[in-house]
């Protein structure tokens, strides 16, 4: 039995869900396009929305299937032209239904529930999309377009990716379908050249310390600048790291990293036991997302010749700097990057997990541990 919808793993809360966001934030290219495209009226039926994670992507693709789905927005540009907008009025019919994803016309397609074992598969199944071609071929509930929004296509498995493939080759009349990506090359090349490409990029530091800032009024200010330069763009990683503790997790690991070259044992045994306990599993998963970036970072800025000292990890990467060089962090962070993931679908003690990776640092700096 399918859980209720409110259960889903990829939901977020009410207010940040994208289906129910009625602002879209620094994207005016990729709305003037798909404008430009429905205003054409030769609008390709496939649409490939890439970029990072938590940037709108979603977001946006929302937004249009509204404007599709309400013909058009339900009003003209500056003097009753074309609308110069995606926007739909949030109390319409149209914005209520897509909201709560009761619109006849829409379907969205994400992990489905595995039902022999009750729990969400870890990728989209061949089952979640089996009826996707049969719903576009519908004639439209209310005389208009059918769309499926697919999010995100990457975690589609090969017989997913197919099914949908049949479906994005020979398209349904006055259908289409949104697929949201944050790691295009993971897609079949075939699904990537019939589809159009809209490339979102991430945001700038100013617009993600607006939209925090409006979700979370009363962050203190140096928290927020730290969860900004954490996010990389990603207004939606900011507000997920706020939610789990990221900046206390941040404060943690560059205090484990600039003790090097010795390791406070107390430190990191009292940090593990906190990832390593009963419901710390988004802890956990933020704190591998964290480290993994920074070695990234690192390496980034090694390869670049220069390190940001100034910076909240200034004094941290400087320290890794100077023990090794860029092969070997390369190699600790695919290393690490590795280990994260498989903690996950393998189940491993994720406690152990924090304390081998803080010890193949040191490992690999050649440290005292």
């Amino acid at each position: 039995m399918k859980a209720p919808d409110d259960q889903h793993p990829d939901d977020t809360p009410p207010e940040r869900a994208p289906r129910l966001n009625p602002d879209l934030w620094g994207h005016a290219e990729a709305e003037a396009a798909l404008l430009a495209a429905w205003a054409s009226g030769r609008m390709p039926h496939a649409w490939l929305l890439t970029g990072p994670r938590g940037i709108g992507k979603a977001t946006l693709a929302f937004r249009f299937a509204r404007f599709v789905l309400s013909g058009g927005g339900g009003g003209g540009g500056l003097f009753g032209g074309p609308p110069d907008s995606l926007a739909v009025d949030p109390g319409s019919a149209v914005f209520q239904r897509v909201g709560a994803l009761g619109h006849t016309d829409l379907r969205l397609i994400r992990r489905g529930l595995n039902r022999k074992t009750g729990k969400w598969r870890q990728e989209i199944s061949v089952d979640d999309v089996r009826d996707m071609g049969g719903f576009l071929r519908l004639t439209a509930g209310e005389g208009g377009w059918r769309i499926v929004i697919i999010d995100s296509a990457d975690e589609m498995n090969r017989a997913a990716a197919n099914a949908a493939l049949k479906v994005v080759e020979e398209p349904p009349d006055n259908a289409l379908v949104l697929l949201i990506s944050h790691a295009p090359g993971r897609l079949l090349p075939t699904i990537r050249s019939r589809c159009r490409r809209l490339a979102l990029r991430a945001l700038d530091d100013a617009t993600v310390t607006k939209i925090v800032a409006r979700h979370l009024p009363d962050l203190p200010g140096p928290d927020l600048a730290r969860l900004v330069a954490l996010a990389e763009g990603s207004a939606g990683r900011a507000l997920s790291l706020a939610d789990h503790g990221g900046v206390e997790l941040h404060g943690a690991l560059l205090g484990l990293l600039e003790g090097y070259p010795r390791i406070d044992g107390v430190a990191l045994d009292k940090l593990s036991d906190k990832l390593g306990r009963a419901g710390a599993e988004d802890g956990f998963r933020v704190f591998g997302e964290m480290l993994t970036a920074f070695l990234a970072r690192l390496c980034r800025d090694l390869r670049a010749g220069r390190l940001d000292a100034a910076g909240a990890e200034g004094p941290a990467a400087q320290v890794l700097a100077r023990a090794a060089g860029l092969d070997r962090w390369l190699e600790v962070w695919e290393k690490l990057a590795e280990l994260f993931a498989r903690a996950e679908s393998a189940k491993l003690d994720r406690k152990q997990v924090v304390v081998d990776a803080i010890l193949t640092l040191a490992q690999a700096a050649r440290v005292r541990t």
